[in-house]
């Protein structure tokens, strides 16, 4: 089978991301209204929210586009694969990329839109700290991680689950609360909410999941050195991708 055509991959990358977002801040926004006065109860409402709908996003654009709704997921298959010519080609990657951004823009005016919000009202929670930073390195690094290795040992089936719990619970012991992502981040510039970010600390939260792109990929190569033969199989392998028989 050939794969879908590169505006369904586009479509899908935009609409999955632009749901994410959606869940992301919405859930936020719910959470503050259900619990104003316990930031704890927030988060994990906030988390638990996310870690499904990422799950259920993977299921359902998976086959299409491979569910990135990440441009650093799809850096990293771009990088890995263009050796043994598998996952994305550099034009893929540039339509990736553009497709998850605006998406994660407009799942934040739309989370806006659903709760009587202003459809764009900036972001006024700073978020610009060392610490934070280190901790979307961490969260970056580890999801990198994550998802290679899960195609690469065959059991890319299990990455809508095994994502959406790690997102969920890097939520918890990251201290940034696990943004590791720069178009979700960009997204989430947009909305003056619980999920928020200052527009002047988007920058610093993207270099550090730059970074954090660099510690995965190189941890992955280190652990796994033939993972560029499964990039075609990140995240949700699509089925028309033939499975090869791994050692």
């Amino acid at each position: 089978m050939t794969q879908p055509a590169p505006w369904r991959r586009f479509l899908a990358e935009f609409v999955g991301t632009a749901l994410l977002v959606t869940a992301v801040v919405g859930s936020g926004v719910m959470a503050t209204t259900l619990s104003p006065d316990d930031v704890g109860l927030q988060l994990l409402e906030n988390s638990v929210a996310t870690a499904f709908a990422l799950g259920a996003l993977i299921l359902t654009f998976g086959p299409v586009s491979g569910a990135h709704f990440n441009p650093v997921v799809s850096a990293a298959d771009w990088f890995l694969g263009r050796r043994s010519r598998t996952g994305l080609t550099a034009a893929d990657l540039g339509g990736y990329v553009v497709a998850q951004a605006a998406g994660a823009v407009g799942g934040s005016i739309l989370a806006n839109l659903m709760f009587d919000l202003a459809a764009v009202d900036f972001s006024a929670k700073d978020r610009s700290a060392g610490h934070l930073w280190l901790g979307e390195v961490v969260a970056t690094s580890g999801l990198i991680l994550l998802i290679f290795a899960l195609a690469r040992s065959g059991r890319a089936p299990v990455a809508p689950a095994a994502v959406g719990a790690y997102i969920g619970a890097a939520y918890w012991f990251t201290s940034s609360t696990s943004f590791a992502n720069p178009a979700v981040t960009i997204g989430r510039a947009f909305t003056d909410t619980f999920a928020g970010i200052a527009p002047a600390s988007v920058p610093g939260f993207v270099v550090a999941q730059l970074f954090g792109l660099l510690v995965g990929v190189g941890l992955l190569l280190a652990l796994y050195p033939d993972a560029g033969r499964t990039a075609d199989e990140v995240v949700s392998g699509r089925p028309d991708v033939e499975r090869r028989v791994r050692s």
